[in-house]
C-alpha cells in the first residue's frame, strides 16, 4: 500500500481548476480561503486510511510541471497566458495546507491557505480518496473487458443520437487506470461525438484539447465579497476580464438558483457568453427557462449552447435531447457514469469552499443550487442567503 502514488502529474486535475487559478492570481492574488471534505454518503473508512492518504499527499509535493506539459498547455490551451504558465512551472503542492484527522472510521479534512495556491487540491484529493477507499476495502469491480464493452455501448448510443459528449469524471473515478482505459476507448470510438475530457493530464496523453470553464467556488467567493443577489453578474464580468473572446465563456447557472442567475444574466452577458451550464434541478424546466430568456432578448437560442453536467446517463440524456432538438444546442458532459460505472457504488463525497477571508474576517460561503440536497455551507448562512434572495 505504501508504494501507491495515485497522482503522478501536476496536470492530473480538471481544466477549470487551472482557468480559475489563473483568474484568481490576476484578480484576487491575496485572498485566503478554507475548504472542507464532506462525506455525503456517510462512508465507514478503514483503519489507517488517513495515514495512507497523507502519504499520497506528501508525494504530491514533488510534482512539477514538465517542459513537455508546458508545451502542451501552450499549444492546446491558448487561453492560459505566459505569465500563468510561468507561475505553474514554479508551482508545487504544499501538503501542510491540508489537515486530515481520522477518529475511528470517520475522516475529517480541512484545507486552508491562499486561494491561488489551494484551489488545485480539491479534484486530485477526491480522486485519491475514491481510489484508496476501493483499494483498502478490497471491493471487486468488473473486468476490463466488461468495462470496455459497457463504454463502447455508451459511446455508440451517443453517436446514434448524433450528440456531443465530454468526460468530466476525474473526481469520482474508480481509479486512474480505469479513467485512462475509458478515455482511450472514448477517443478511439467517439469520432465526432466525443469532444474531450476535463482532465488535463489525460488530455495530453491522448493529444486532445481539455474542456471546462469554471466551478461554483468562483461565484461563491463573489457572493461573500459582493452579495448573493449580484454575485452571478460580477463573477461573469470578472471572468470576461481574463477570458474575453477566448472561447471559454460558459455561464454557470445554479450557485444561487437559476431564477437569480437569469436576473443577473443581462442582455450584454447573454450575447457574449456562448451558453449556460446546467448542474442541478429539472433539466426540462431549465431548457424552457433558457430558451425564453434568450428570446426575450431577441437572441436566437440555436446560436447558443446548454452544457448538461448533472448526474447523466444514456436514458437521462435521451430524455433531455428530445426537449432540445431544433430549439437549442445541447452538449452532455458525463462524469461518474463514464469513470465509475464498474459494478461498484460510486462514492458520494465532495470538497467545498467553506470560508473566505475578507477585510480580516472569515465569511462563510454557501451554495444554493436548484436541488436542496446539493446545498452546501453553514445552516445559519444558508438561511441568511435564502432570505436575501427571497427563497424563504
Amino acid at each position: 500500500m505504501n508504494n501507491i502514488s495515485i497522482i503522478s502529474s501536476l496536470l492530473d486535475n480538471d481544466f477549470y481548476k487551472f482557468t480559475m487559478q489563473n483568474a484568481v492570481i490576476k484578480l484576487f492574488p491575496l485572498i485566503k480561503t478554507k475548504y472542507k471534505f464532506i462525506n455525503r454518503g456517510k462512508y465507514i473508512f478503514p483503519k489507517n486510511f488517513s495515514k495512507v492518504l497523507k502519504e499520497n499527499l506528501d508525494k504530491m509535493a514533488y510534482l512539477k510541471l514538465s517542459n513537455n506539459e508546458k508545451i502542451f498547455l501552450k499549444k492546446f490551451c491558448p487561453c492560459l497566458d505566459n505569465s500563468y504558465l510561468n507561475f505553474l512551472k514554479k508551482y508545487q503542492y504544499n501538503p501542510k495546507e491540508v489537515k486530515i484527522y481520522q477518529n475511528g472510521s470517520t475522516i475529517k479534512m480541512n484545507i486552508e491557505g491562499l486561494w491561488s495556491k489551494i484551489i488545485l487540491w480539491e479534484v486530485p484529493l477526491m480522486a485519491i480518496i475514491s481510489e484508496l477507499y476501493y483499494k483498502m476495502i478490497g471491493i471487486k469491480r468488473l473486468s476490463n473487458n466488461d468495462i470496455i464493452k459497457i463504454t463502447k455501448e455508451k459511446i455508440n448510443k451517443y453517436k446514434k443520437m448524433n450528440i456531443k459528449v465530454g468526460e468530466y469524471g476525474t473526481r469520482r473515478r474508480f481509479s486512474y487506470k480505469i479513467h485512462k482505459l475509458i478515455l482511450k476507448i472514448l477517443v478511439k470510438e467517439g469520432n465526432n461525438s466525443f469532444i474531450g475530457s476535463s482532465n488535463v493530464h489525460l488530455s495530453k496523453i491522448f493529444s486532445k484539447k481539455p474542456i471546462g470553464t469554471q466551478g461554483h467556488e468562483w461565484i461563491m467567493f463573489h457572493a461573500a465579497k459582493y452579495g448573493f443577489n449580484i454575485a452571478d453578474q460580477i463573477s461573469m464580468e470578472n471572468w470576461l476580464k481574463i477570458y474575453n473572446n477566448k472561447k471559454l465563456n460558459i455561464a454557470l447557472s445554479d450557485t444561487y438558483t437559476s431564477s437569480i442567475f437569469f436576473k443577473n444574466f443581462n442582455k450584454k452577458l447573454s450575447n457574449i457568453y456562448e451558453g449556460i451550464r446546467h448542474d442541478s434541478g429539472d433539466p426540462i424546466n431549465f431548457i424552457k427557462e433558457t430558451i425564453n430568456h434568450y428570446k426575450n432578448f431577441k437572441i436566437n437560442p440555436m446560436k447558443k449552447k446548454i452544457i448538461f453536467s448533472d448526474n447523466l446517463d444514456p436514458n437521462k440524456i435521451k430524455h433531455i435531447l428530445s426537449f432540445c432538438k431544433k430549439k437549442i444546442n445541447p452538449i452532455f458532459c458525463i462524469g461518474t457514469n463514464f469513470t465509475n460505472d464498474v459494478g461498484v457504488p460510486p462514492m458520494n463525497i465532495v470538497i467545498k469552499m467553506t470560508k473566505v477571508l475578507i477585510k480580516k474576517k472569515w465569511i462563510p460561503v454557501v451554495k444554493l443550487s436548484n436541488s436542496k440536497e446539493k446545498y452546501t455551507g453553514e445552516k445559519k448562512m444558508i438561511s441568511i442567503a435564502k432570505k436575501m434572495i427571497h427563497l424563504l
